[in-house]
């Protein structure tokens, strides 16, 4: 399979990503992840019997011109791992995609599959780990084993200036990279400079602001609504430059 394709931007760049993705989607360095997201295809849930599931490396999404990137934790078994797209078939991605549509970065609300329609502006989305992991829960190699997709990803996308860590685990991962100890203790709306001496793999990115993730645990429970995605969307786009959508 090949990685889906992001929008047009400077040739060069672009082409880089391509490539990357393409690792991404053809990776097999942890065996437990390629099992269980081949598995996961395999056995499908009832609901998608008669589709295709992707079954591989999720790629990262976006505008390779992109001032602020999403980062979550890994693709959902029956969602990105279906789909073959950044939560793109779930309901975390439907929450999600409407609230970027609502400030700006998305043409459309809803992301269902790779084919419709969707473009990010000025946003990008990936996450800290590439595979479906079972029971959503990678283990600390699986996580430092992908770590270097992002790290390479943050260098290409050299517009971005802001980190949205969607959970905790993402937040950790972008700590880490950016070597910032001690680390401030994770909270929704949370927002941690990046010290230029200490940006080292995180690319461009002056900024990671907190979001709690937008699982169905922390969406139906209310822990995350909508206005407070939308309060650190516009967070984002504010600490990168961005002017603020309507």
């Amino acid at each position: 399979m090949s990685a889906p394709p992001s929008p047009a931007g400077d040739a060069s760049h672009v082409a880089a990503l391509h490539v990357l993705n393409d690792e991404v989607v053809a990776c097999r360095r942890c065996d437990r992840l390629v099992a269980w997201r081949e598995q996961t295809a395999a056995d499908k849930r009832a609901a998608f019997a008669d589709e295709e599931y992707w079954g591989c490396g999720v790629p990262g999404f976006g505008d390779p011109a992109a001032a602020v990137v999403l980062v979550g934790l890994a693709p959902a078994a029956h969602g990105a791992n279906r789909t073959g797209r950044m939560f793109t078939g779930d309901r975390s991605g439907d929450f999600l995609y409407a609230a970027l549509h609502r400030c700006g970065f998305a043409n459309q609300p809803t992301s269902t599959s790779v084919d419709d329609g969707l473009e990010l502006r000025d946003a990008y989305i990936t996450a800290a780990v590439r595979c479906a992991p079972p029971a959503n829960k990678p283990t600390p190699d699986e996580r430092d084993a992908c770590r270097p997709y992002l790290e390479r990803e943050l260098a290409l996308l050299r517009g971005a200036r802001v980190a949205v860590a969607l959970g905790a685990f993402a937040y950790v991962v972008l700590c880490t990279m950016a070597a910032i100890r001690p680390r401030p203790r994770f909270g929704h709306g949370v927002t941690v400079a990046v010290p230029a001496a200490r940006t080292g793999s995180m690319g461009s990115i002056s900024h990671i602001v907190c979001s709690f993730h937008p699982s169905q645990q922390n969406t139906f429970t209310g822990r995350l609504t909508a206005e407070m995605t939308d309060t650190v969307l516009r967070d984002a786009r504010r600490l990168a430059n961005l002017p603020l959508s309507h």
